[in-house]
Parts: C-alpha cells; structure tokens; sequence
C-alpha cells in the first residue's frame, strides 16, 4: 500500500478516484541499480518524456498503478523544473507560488554528478522559506521534494514510495523451497512490468523454476502459469504457489494453444544447472523461442533472460524493442531481452 512521507496511509482506490478521469504527469525518482532499466519499467504504467540520471518525468493515467515498480524509489506529481543552481531554484519557487494547508516538509535529493553547488540543507531552508503553509519536520502531512541530476532539479510533491521492504519479506530464502541463484523480487517484478501485462492478463513463464517471476505476476492481480521439465524444481514451485497453475512441459513442444497467453517472461537455462552444451542449447534456444512466439497472443511482449548473446535466435521469430545487460559478477553478465 502506498505511503505518504508522514506515515499518512493512502489506498489505491483514494488515488484512482483522485486521477482517473485527467492522469497526471508524475516525477519518479529512480533506483540507481541499473542505468536504463528502472526508466523502461515506468513504461507499463504511463510514457516517459524527459529523463536524466536517477530521474525521469511521465505522463500516467492512472497515478495508483505506478505502485506496481519495483525500480522506483519515490512517486510525485510534478511540479516543475528548473536549471540546477540555487537562483534558479529561488525563481522557480516564487514562480509556483506554492502553498500547503497541512504541516509540510521540505525534503532535497541530490544525484551523484549534479551540478548544483548550494548545500542540501541550505536548498531545504529555501523551499521551507519558499512555500506558504506550517513546516513540520517530525510529523508532515505533505512532502514537497527536490531532485537534483545533472544540470537540472526537478520539484515534485510526494505521492508515495516504493515499499523496499515489502521485496526483502518476500526474498526466496523465506520461501518453503529455495534453490541457489534464483532471481531477486526486485528484478522478477521489473521483468513483468517489463513485460506491459496487466491484472486479469495470463502471464506465463516456460521454465519456471520455484517460481519467482509467478509469484510477481500473481501479486499484480494476473492469471498464472508456469511450466518445467525438472521434476524437484516443479514440486518446489508447487510449494511455493500451491493455487498457482503448474504443468511438467517440454519449452520446445508446449502443450498450449496458438495465442493464448498475453506476456511470457521466463528465465532461460544457462548451460550449467542443465545437462545441455554448444550446438543442443543453441537447438534449446531456438526451439522455445519458436513456441513462445506461437503461444503468446499477436502484437504482445515477451521478456527473456539468458546469460548468453541469443540475438541472432530471438530475430528469426521477434522484433527486439530493448536490451539490457547487469553484471551479477565477474564471471556472470545477465542479459535481458524485450521481444515483440
């Protein structure tokens, strides 16, 4: 549930009620994890028309759904901009004439690499001075936040932040099965938005492991289904999403019919935790990404991770509308494919 910055508790439906009819354009304070990744998950809830480092502005309909991103830090309404020195803060301000009813703090975030000179505190007395209304430090009902990336600051009101938590509760060690190297909920839930599916939407993963990316899915109100040939890692799946539709199935000869899923998002085996090497994974490889591009419904997204370069194998049956790359560790480069 989205949380004000004084701990006030507002609920989805207060915020579609608020926005639905007029969106908004929204300010969003990125994660640092990755540089494009957290910009192109905003993707499935509004369109992105202005970014810097660790920060991006957007157009969203329905401000309520931008609580599904895992790769976002803060969500505002948008305020306004300006360039990153202290006058032009001070313009900008007196410009917007802002004014608060509820007791109010003044809060400044500034980007590694911003050009602003002025200290923090010194920016956060500007906008407590700046804006009318009671200021409260230890107990405000609003926050009004300045971003400072680059040679711009951008100015937003805080509408709610990302639970962080939320994903550290649900890491796959607390589950009843686990298996090393599975994939973290921060980037199997920005790998489903990734994928632009939404509640109501059967997502499908064909090799599901215990479940990880599922489990995302389900949590955002979709229909899932997953499907492996490992037996242990299907009961362990089990385990972990007992209501969850589960089938032993081989990715290359899959028991489904034509277009009758609306996003695939799936982990493809590496090599090493398979007994698979050289030309049978390439075989491996292109034989599901032929059965996923016939199982997916026409004109929807597909997101694949490998570890290995399969764009020659994903241009036979998709277009590729991003890429990604994250380094997991020296020896280890994640590779995230966006396929339509």
């Amino acid at each position: 549930m989205p949380r004000l910055s004084g701990g006030l508790v507002i609920t989805h439906l207060f915020l579609a009620f608020l926005y639905h009819i007029y969106g908004m354009k929204l300010l969003f304070e990125l994660s640092g994890e990755h540089p494009g990744l957290p910009a192109a998950e905003l993707e499935c809830v509004g369109r992105v028309v202005d970014r810097a480092c660790q920060v991006a502005v957007a157009d969203v309909p329905d401000p309520a759904a931008a609580s599904r991103l895992s790769l976002t830090h803060v969500v505002m309404e948008y305020l306004g901009e300006c360039r990153a020195d202290r006058e032009a803060v001070a313009g900008m301000l007196n410009e917007l004439a802002l004014a608060s009813e509820v007791p109010f703090a003044a809060r400044v975030k500034k980007i590694q690499g911003t050009a602003i000179a002025a200290s923090q505190l010194d920016l956060e007395r500007l906008l407590g001075t700046c804006i009318a209304g009671p200021v409260s430090l230890s107990r405000p009902a609003a926050e009004y936040r300045l971003v400072c990336s680059g040679e711009r600051c951008f100015l937003g009101r805080v509408l709610f932040r990302t639970d962080r938590g939320s994903y550290a509760y649900r890491n796959p060690m607390r589950r009843p099965f686990f298996h090393p190297g599975v994939m973290m909920p921060i980037l199997a839930r920005a790998l489903v938005n990734l994928s632009r599916a939404g509640a109501g939407e059967r997502l499908f993963d064909p090799f599901c492991g215990t479940g990880g990316v599922l489990l995302e899915g389900r949590l955002l109100g979709m229909e899932v289904l997953g499907s492996d040939m490992d037996p242990a890692m299907l009961a362990g799946c089990r385990a972990n999403l007992p209501d969850a539709e589960l089938m032993r199935a081989d990715a290359t000869d899959l028991p489904l019919r034509d277009g009758s899923v609306d996003a695939v998002v799936t982990d493809l085996p590496y090599g090493q935790s398979v007994c698979i090497r050289g030309s049978d994974m390439d075989r491996l490889y292109d034989a599901s990404l032929a059965e996923i591009r016939r199982v997916l419904r026409p004109g929807r997204r597909a997101v694949v991770v490998t570890h290995r370069d399969i764009g020659a194998h994903a241009g036979n049956y998709f277009r590729s509308a991003a890429a990604f790359e994250q380094r997991v560790h020296k020896s280890l480069t994640r590779r995230i494919l966006v396929l339509e």
